[in-house]
């Protein structure tokens, strides 16, 4: 099957947009988790959602929804709980981390019936994803893009000198609450491309590849958008003719991605050292 064939299927084009929408959300709301170091804390986010994928298939209602709920006061009680001090923040992530996937897996034991196939939240299927699913990630596309686009300011302050963000007068505490909850959305609507094992590195790599050539903050979310986007592109074409699982394709497509950008970056940077020597 040749590939303008393959992108006649509704199933395929409904997969590129899907990829195209995550590339957006994850693209902008990562590069704020890499500036900021909180990769680990997102990975808790992430980790702890899947309690609200087990109790919304013990309940009946979208597991998907579960996931954001519990992502959504995953992130907030993590933020706030750092804030406070009251724990380390390694130890709320292990808590967190380790509870959300214990309740999960409980609740779906407990549900009636066969027990659901769970490939497809843990590791993705981003040719699984329905209408609904795109719609819900271009409503998060188009309010991500909003928000770091009017407060683009604000968010860069507070990603690497919060001290100086309240100097300036900017609500620190309620934008970080803002962001981390888009943080949680975006990681949950994410689930179905990436899964829940993998979406973290969505949220990391393709900004880390764009960072090995930028150091600007805009330039990192453009790159990271792009490069995502393209790495989702590949991925799924692979995935489908060689039959392998589509999220875990992606992944892997990207960290060979990311490993060319390395050899390309010491490449240069050894050239570069040569000529100034001579």
């Amino acid at each position: 099957m040749d590939l303008l064939q393959l992108l006649s299927y509704t199933f395929i084009q409904n997969a590129i947009l899907a990829a195209f929408l995550m590339s957006v959300a994850c693209g902008i709301t990562g590069t704020y988790i890499v500036s900021k170091r909180m990769v680990f804390i997102s990975g808790g986010i992430t980790h702890a959602s899947f309690g609200g994928v087990g109790i919304g298939y013990f309940l009946g209602f979208p597991p998907l929804a579960g996931a954001a709920i519990f992502a959504v006061l995953a992130a907030l009680t993590t933020e706030n709980l750092t804030r406070r001090k009251i724990l380390r923040n390694d130890s709320i992530i292990a808590i967190l981390w380790s509870f959300g996937m214990a309740l999960g897996i409980i609740f779906i034991y407990l549900t009636p019936g066969y027990a659901p196939n769970l490939m497809s939240y843990l590791f993705g299927s981003i040719i699984t994803v329905t209408s609904t699913d795109l719609w819900l990630m271009f409503v998060l596309a188009v309010v991500v893009s909003l928000v770091f686009t009017f407060l683009y300011k604000p968010i860069l302050y507070v990603a690497f000198d919060e001290q100086f963000a309240r100097i300036r007068g900017i609500p620190v505490m309620l934008l970080n609450y803002m962001l981390i909850v888009l943080v949680a959305l975006s990681i949950v609507l994410s689930i179905r491309t990436a899964g829940i094992i993998l979406v973290l590195s969505v949220l990391t790599i393709p900004q880390n590849i764009t960072n090995l050539f930028t150091n600007r903050f805009d330039y990192i979310m453009v790159g990271s958008i792009i490069i995502g986007f393209f790495a989702s592109l590949l991925g799924l074409i692979i995935s489908y003719y060689l039959d392998i699982p589509s999220g875990a394709t992606i992944i892997f497509t990207l960290v060979v991605i990311y490993l060319a950008a390395r050899l390309v970056k010491v490449v240069t940077l050894r050239n570069l050292n040569h000529n100034q020597i001579k």
